[in-house]
């Protein structure tokens, strides 16, 4: 499983910066997670101050 950004995302950068295998970069309106190298360890989700990130089979956006 890997994790997504919602539509939340302020573009805060938060959790590009705290991302262990740097798979989260800036996309056009959000950051966005490559979802082929994370390892779904929930450092972004835990670092977000709005929530965006979420694991890609239970997100709710």
């Amino acid at each position: 499983m890997a994790y997504k950004i919602t539509d939340k995302c302020i573009s805060c950068g938060a959790c590009a910066a705290s991302c262990p295998v740097e798979c989260i970069s800036q996309g056009d309106n959000i950051y966005v997670i490559d979802k082929e190298a994370c390892i779904s360890c929930g450092t972004c989700a835990g670092v977000c101050p709005v929530d965006a990130p979420c694991d890609i089979d239970s997100c709710e956006e």
